[in-house]
């Protein structure tokens, strides 16, 4: 049976569901694609560069197939696959992907250790990765688990922000945390690394569900803290 093109979805809205196509969004510089996988809900966002086509998967988290499949008809030229924490649901299609495509990943050290494939590029705080002429600032946020990070770009021309959050910020508040210090230190490196740095238009891209705003969630910092989670 031939294989149908894979249909994607110019109007985005930040929401995609289970079997759903594909959304992309296009901004100054770059598209995003966002696509949802696997019984979790995950969330995989493909970043394309407009000048030059070269692109990054960010967490190839299930349904290999699928992923190869996205990646063959609308990312000849990708370039990385960033893991955004440890937590297998992120990671799932990984090892297909990589043996399929045979291109690099990367991940932060401290999570380096729990993935299926040992990553090619360690990537800590205060780091930079380019993707044609696109950069992104890799930021450390430690509490969901060790080694998990975001990843950060703004659009050419100084536009907002867009932020890969993983599993560290989500609509609604900060990622699950084993005990009370871990939620602190995630809810301290959110706040000081993310709603210090990033002004309210930063669109933030979680790692399940729909996008958000930092404005959108700047007031209830104090909530997430009273509460605890």
């Amino acid at each position: 049976m031939t294989e149908q093109p894979m249909v994607i979805e110019d109007s985005y809205t930040g929401h995609v569901s289970p079997g759903s196509a594909p959304r992309r969004r296009t901004v100054p510089g770059a598209t995003i694609t966002k696509m949802s996988v696997g019984p979790m809900d995950n969330n995989v966002y493909l970043v394309v560069c407009s000048a030059t086509g070269k692109s990054v998967l960010i967490d190839a988290a299930n349904e290999a197939e699928r992923l190869e499949q996205l990646i063959r008809e609308h990312a000849p030229s990708l370039e990385l696959i960033v893991t955004t924490h440890q937590h297998g649901d992120h990671w799932l299609a990984l090892e297909a992907v990589t043996a399929a495509t045979g291109v690099p990943t990367a991940a932060h050290p401290l999570d380096a250790e729990a993935l299926p494939v040992r990553p090619d590029r360690l990537l800590d705080d205060g780091d930079t990765l380019t993707v044609g002429e696109v950069t992104f600032d890799v930021i450390h946020l430690a509490g969901h688990t060790p080694g998990s990070i975001a990843l950060a770009f703004a659009e050419a021309g100084n536009g907002r922000t867009h932020l890969f959050t993983g599993d560290s910020l989500f609509p609604g508040g900060v990622g699950k945390t084993a005990d009370a210090d871990m939620f602190a230190s995630l809810l301290n490196d959110v706040e000081q690394k993310l709603f210090v740095r990033y002004p309210d238009d930063t669109v933030v891209y979680p790692g399940h569900g729909d996008d958000t705003t930092l404005g959108t969630e700047r007031p209830h910092l104090g909530e997430w803290r009273d509460r605890g989670w």
